[in-house]
């Protein structure tokens, strides 16, 4: 009987021990962020890399969203008689929890599996452990620049999520539904403030430096083998997102109490 309370208290530990080893990597990776020289170019590389293969995926994705929550948002409006507030509906669900989100899951799906995949690698060819041997801290320099590459693509999609998703409302909002131009974008500019756009940024940013440093820290302590650097995509790419969900609940909650929403 007592086996699995002692085996419910193993799998706390053993969480919170991970959750402190990954806060703890993304401590050492911020700290010697002032010396760029050392990883600016590795930072440039992973840069262009995410931008590569997260911009499609972030059109494909935005564009039938925004059409579906502006068909889904019209439908109900018209039934109520307010169908003109379907772009304001639209554009501020996209700005406020959308665009972050959807921007945060893509460079955690897209990119940090490649991020996973290469440090797992690297760490079947002991090559974290001869940067070690040489003097170089492997987290200042691979880490570091992933996470600054994956926070700065990740606040550039949000703007491609927002304007991608926009015009898929667009389209089934005014052409589709008979909403005129001016009514769509006139409802969207009356709610959304200025204080939406920088949140919206600054939690794309923080989504994308969380995704980078779930991926590096999974690939860096995966078990040793092919196997091994599969499951530690797995587990990244799920636990990323786990984080990112928390985390924008959090941030979501404390900003509608310091700055309520418009009426």
């Amino acid at each position: 009987m007592t086996a699995v309370p002692v085996r419910a208290a193993g799998m706390t530990l053993g969480g919170l021990a991970a959750a402190g080893e990954l806060f703890a990597m993304a401590l050492e990776a911020l700290r010697r962020t002032w010396d760029v020289r050392n990883w600016f170019w590795e930072f440039v590389e992973q840069s262009w890399f995410l931008a590569k293969v997260t911009m499609l995926p972030s059109l494909m994705v935005a564009l039938p969203l925004g059409a579906t929550v502006a068909l889904q948002v019209g439908d109900l409006a018209g039934q109520l008689g307010a169908q003109s507030a379907t772009g304001g509906a639209v554009l501020v669900g996209l700005v406020r929890e959308v665009a972050p989100i959807a921007s945060a899951l893509i460079i955690a799906g897209a990119g940090g599996s490649a991020m996973t995949s290469d440090m797992g690698a690297r760490n079947i060819r002991d090559e974290l452990a001869a940067m070690e041997t040489m003097g170089v801290n492997p987290v200042h320099r691979l880490v570091t620049a992933r996470m600054w590459a994956a926070g700065l693509i990740s606040s550039m999609l949000a703007p491609l999520v927002i304007l991608s998703g926009a015009v898929g409302g667009f389209v089934f909002n005014v052409l589709l539904q008979g909403v005129t131009p001016g009514a769509y974008f006139d409802g969207a500019l009356g709610l959304l403030r200025v204080s939406d756009i920088v949140v919206t940024l600054g939690k794309s940013f923080l989504f994308g430096l969380i995704a980078a440093v779930v991926a590096c820290h999974m690939g860096m302590k995966c078990e040793r083998s092919p196997v091994g650097v599969g499951r530690a995509v797995n587990r990244a790419t799920v636990i990323a997102f786990m984080l990112v969900f928390a985390f924008n609940y959090v941030i979501t909650t404390v900003y509608f109490v310091a700055f309520p929403p418009k009426l």
